[in-house]
């Protein structure tokens, strides 16, 4: 699977473990439907250092190409996704983040209060979804049509507009 996406799922939160880590595995699954690899799935704390360096260590991979992290984007004090991402980013993608609350919001008013983001860093796609199941799923739903284009696309690779 040379072309396969090669994915780390980040669960960031304080209070989850392995077992009770629905949106993670969510997450997990969802990657694998579409043929990704994913190389790792980690639970790390709601902390701007923990989380900043999680996603520099994972994008300066060269086995990684993607990195979604779920949870800590919302308004609460210690949700810390957001700011963190940001501070490592080299380039951001506002439009995926934007479509993402955008189409949301349309089942669920209280999305646009999420604020994820997603960028690029050292040619790695990194998204931040929410934190629950549900989200997710519909998250996932929309970038998926355009995933592999923007990997490719980052990687430099020949893509067909």
């Amino acid at each position: 699977m040379e072309d396969a996406i090669r994915a780390v799922v980040v669960t960031v939160s304080d209070s989850r473990h392995e077992e009770d880590d629905l949106s993670g595995t969510t997450l997990v699954g969802l990657l694998l439907s579409i043929g990704a690899e994913v190389v790792e799935k980690v639970i790390i704390r709601d902390e701007v250092e923990q989380i900043s360096r999680t996603l520099v260590d994972f994008s300066n991979r060269d086995d990684i190409d993607l990195i979604v992290t779920t949870g800590g984007t919302g308004i609460a004090p210690r949700d810390n996704t957001p700011e963190a991402t940001l501070s490592i980013l080299e380039k951001q993608i506002p439009g995926i983040a934007e479509a993402i609350r955008l189409k949301t919001m349309e089942k669920t008013p209280t999305s646009i209060l999420s604020r994820g983001v997603c960028g690029i860093r050292n040619r790695t796609l990194i998204i931040n979804f929410p934190g629950s199941p549900k989200a997710v799923q519909e998250c996932f739903d929309i970038i998926k049509p355009i995933l592999l284009h923007a990997i490719n696309l980052i990687k430099d690779k020949k893509v067909h507009h």
